[in-house]
């Protein structure tokens, strides 16, 4: 395989076009670590590129996965960043799982979490699984889906 064909190539030349396609000016690091490969965007008002509640770093994330396997079998996991946007979201999102299970345990009631993207849920399923004392699950249609979380019976 030549470098050319590298997936974190790939990778950095599509993110590098959505870039040049928003018009912003910023800094693109792609690293491959095993089967992961990590994007981080740089730079001042990255707003368009994450998108309204992450909508378009999403997107970016799923098409960048897309092209990293080359529409082939599963390729490398593919992990975009932008402005550290990525952990302040997790630290959020964590702190709402903690809150509903707290609430689902005190109550003895299921609690579900407003709608959320399938990454956003995987990010509080897997908290919440580590945390222990609750169970998750995902509830309704896309773009409505949300998570419940309910105390261990």
């Amino acid at each position: 395989m030549s470098r050319a064909d590298a997936p974190e190539d790939r990778v950095f030349e599509l993110v590098d076009k959505v870039l040049d396609a928003l018009d912003l000016d910023a800094e693109l690091e792609v690293t491959r670590e095993g089967e992961e490969i990590q994007v981080k965007v740089e730079g001042d008002d990255l707003g368009a590129f994450i998108g309204r509640h992450g909508a378009t770093i999403d997107a970016v994330q799923h098409l960048a996965y897309k092209v990293a396997g080359s529409g082939g079998a599963a390729g490398p996991r593919v992990n975009v960043d932008a402005a550290g946007y990525r952990e302040r979201r997790r630290q959020v999102l964590e702190r709402q799982a903690d809150e509903a299970a707290v609430r689902a345990e005190s109550t003895g009631k299921p609690v579900a979490l407003d709608a959320m993207s399938a990454i956003e849920r995987k990010v509080v399923h897997e908290h919440l699984k580590a945390r222990g004392g609750v169970e998750t699950w995902s509830e309704g249609q896309e773009p409505d889906r949300h998570l419940v979380v309910a105390p261990l019976r």
